[in-house]
């Protein structure tokens, strides 16, 4: 940082006392003042550091979702390339903006402004899109190429919004996700970060901070949708000298990664969330609560509390104030039950993560028995929003259900990633119009929303909004917001078992409904998909449901039923062709199942036969009525078979029919 007295004609910096940079003046106050001017200086100091004396700057999404694709590979490729080129380039880590079905993705942005973005990007492609970049290709526009979107070969388009997955989406977590460098504090602070923090120490008492959020109508983003304000008016009434703020980040849903994706890509604002959160209620120390397989993330949460106690963000005396915080990234033992807040208080205190019974809740007895709040990364991340903007982001979603919610979209949808939009937007505009719609060309069928504690919701609920009402209306829950999409190839019931598989699994057993009540479920979801269900099962699933579902301790039993009624409900008459006719309409069930060969199909290449695990498939001599010949094709021993489905996979013509 270049040393200089003043900022700007504004500045209350002096000679004796100068600011290093605008960003450096940022931090102390954050801002000397509030001057417009000022702040735009500071926003070209940012670029100053980031693009330095380069002609291009490269970002480059490495998140989770983006090193699975392969952008390590395509990171060192572009380091080498642009070392032997001679290009003065600035290369960003950056992480992902929810374009997840387009990882690898590469931006390459010049001074003037142009700029080009790249996606399912492979290491052997870095020359020549370099070439291409370098030569003008983007000329003041945005350039995407994406394999399997809808955008074919290169669409020129003038702003990234206005991309497919992009339209209908309003960002006010996911806003600096894929922009700065998630290991910078100096990028987040020029993107405004910490302002809230510093608002709240210089200008507002703990109850004003409460009542903003109040008044914000923010719920939280964890499932129950309980509102935030009011959680934390509990906690900071309740009588304890000593009381605990603990973030909560241990995703556990099948199919949601939103949290993962906002603390990988913009770690900063979780930490800032986590301290305005632990003033508001009196909190003088806080955990983050990760999940362990999350290596990523807790890592840069790890970096980012690291980069603010060094800065004095964070520690004694936070920005010269009265308050003092410490804060403490906390690796979980892994198992789903850890995200219910009872037994990841549990865990913290170094007992086994089991729930506990309530009353009392975490706000009067929580952590060690002092009072206690937990928040998911979604909620705290809207905090400083709340702050700074209130009106942007009481500006969208709906009466009861204030702002934006990250849906992840998973399964089988052509556009999988997250998605950041306003409540009240409904199924059909995330899944159609942004997700692309259901992948291959297939037929929708439903959606699981709100993970495996949520429900299976049909076509007909296509045109509902989303919001925490409507949903629980409908038999499902918002949950922390997981969308999977199923398609016409797939098994309601064979759903349901999967998913009561995992609640089953990841069950503590400390209450008798969880611990037995669920896995009698599951035998009867499967001796259904083995084709030996009774008609009296329903009555027997529908009974033990409601049982577990009013009975269970907590959160993980209680909705752990949800898949099954609402599958049932939405979807009787499969359980019916299952129970009656002994058939899985799907095809999905392998007991209910048979595989045949077309011999007018068969072209004899004999993959099928060579394929087969346990040499269920024999060549007969056929007899061919169109061409009066005879010819040897494979026939399928049903006897033998074991309804793997490799035949069927490998067939070049199709000539393997499921019936």
């Amino acid at each position: 940082m270049r040393l200089m007295e003043t900022c700007c004609e504004k500045c209350t910096h002096t000679s004796e006392n100068p600011c290093r940079d605008y960003i450096d003046c940022r931090l102390k106050g954050p801002l000397c003042h509030e001057d417009s001017s000022c702040k735009s200086k500071i926003a070209e100091a940012r670029e100053r550091r980031i693009q330095g004396n380069n002609d291009i700057t490269i970002r480059i999404g490495m998140s989770t979702c983006g090193l699975a694709s392969g952008s390590q590979e395509v990171y060192d490729t572009l380091s080498k390339e642009l070392s032997s080129r001679g290009i003065r380039a600035e290369l960003l880590k950056v992480g992902c903006m929810g374009f997840c079905y387009a990882e690898p993705l590469v931006e390459i942005s010049r001074r003037n402004g142009s700029s080009a973005l790249y996606g399912q990007v492979k290491a052997a492609e870095i020359p020549s899109i370099l070439e291409a970049f370098l030569q003008g290709e983007a000329k003041g526009a945005m350039a995407m190429r994406v394999r399997g979107d809808s955008l074919q070969g290169e669409e020129k388009i003038p702003l990234l919004s206005e991309l497919p997955f992009s339209r209908g989406q309003h960002r006010d977590v996911m806003i600096n996700c894929g922009i700065i460098d998630p290991d910078s504090i100096e990028d987040y602070i020029a993107r405004g970060g910490y302002s809230a923090l510093s608002k709240v120490l210089k200008e507002m008492t703990p109850q004003d901070v409460i009542n903003a959020v109040k008044s914000a109508g923010l719920r939280g983003r964890g499932g129950a949708g309980f509102p935030t304000g009011l959680k934390w008016q509990l906690c900071r009434d309740a009588k304890g000298e000593k009381k605990y703020m603990i973030c909560n980040a241990d995703e556990g849903d099948p199919g949601a990664f939103m949290n993962r994706l906002t603390a990988e890509g913009d770690p900063h604002r979780i930490v800032e969330g986590l301290m305005i959160a632990a003033y508001a209620i009196g909190a003088s120390r806080s955990y983050i609560f990760v999940r362990a397989e999350k290596a990523q993330m807790a890592r840069r949460l790890m970096t980012a509390v690291d980069a603010a106690e060094r800065y004095g963000i964070l520690g004694n005396r936070v920005l010269g104030s009265s308050f003092s915080l410490e804060m403490e990234v906390m690796l979980s033992a892994g198992a789903f039950v850890c995200g219910e807040e009872t037994a990841m208080i549990s865990a913290i205190e170094g007992s086994r993560a089991m729930p506990r019974s309530r009353p009392p809740y975490p706000a009067t007895s929580g952590l060690l028995g002092r009072p206690t709040t937990i928040n998911n990364v979604e909620t705290l991340a809207h905090v400083p929003t709340i702050i700074s903007n209130r009106d942007y982001f009481t500006g969208v979603g709906t009466e009861k259900s204030k702002g934006t919610k990250v849906f992840c979209l998973a399964g089988k949808v052509t556009r999988t990633g997250a998605a950041e939009v306003p409540f009240g937007t409904t199924i059909r505009q995330l899944v159609f119009d942004i997700g692309g719609g259901v992948a291959n060309g297939k037929k929708f069928k439903a959606v699981q929303t709100g993970g495996p504690s949520g429900g299976c919701l049909s076509e007909k609920f296509l045109d509902v909004p989303l919001d925490y009402e409507t949903l629980q209306s409908a038999g499902s829950i918002m949950g922390s917001g997981g969308i999977i999409v199923l398609d016409e190839d797939t098994c309601v019931v064979d759903t349901a078992k999967y998913f009561l598989s995992f609640t089953t699994a990841e069950s503590c057993g400390k209450c008798t409904p969880c611990r037995i009540g669920l896995k009698r479920i599951h035998e009867i979801l499967t001796r259904i998909t083995e084709g030996k269900g009774a008609p009296e099962d329903l009555n027997q699933l529908e009974a033990m449901s409601a049982t577990v579902g009013n009975t269970a301790l907590c959160a993980l039993g209680q909705g752990a039923p949800n898949p099954v009624l609402t599958t049932m409900k939405y979807f009787h008459d499969e359980y019916a062709t299952h129970l009656l006719q002994k058939s899985c309409p799907a095809h999905v069930c392998p007991s209910l199942i048979s595989y045949k060969v077309d011999s007018g199909l068969c072209i004899g290449c004999g993959l099928c036969y060579r394929n087969c695990p346990i040499d269920a498939i024999r060549f007969e001599e056929v007899f061919d009525e169109r061409t009066n010949t005879v010819s040897k094709k494979p026939v399928i021993d049903q006897s033998k078979c074991v309804r793997c489905g490799s035949c069927y996979s490998i067939c070049p013509k199709r000539a393997v029919l499921k019936e």
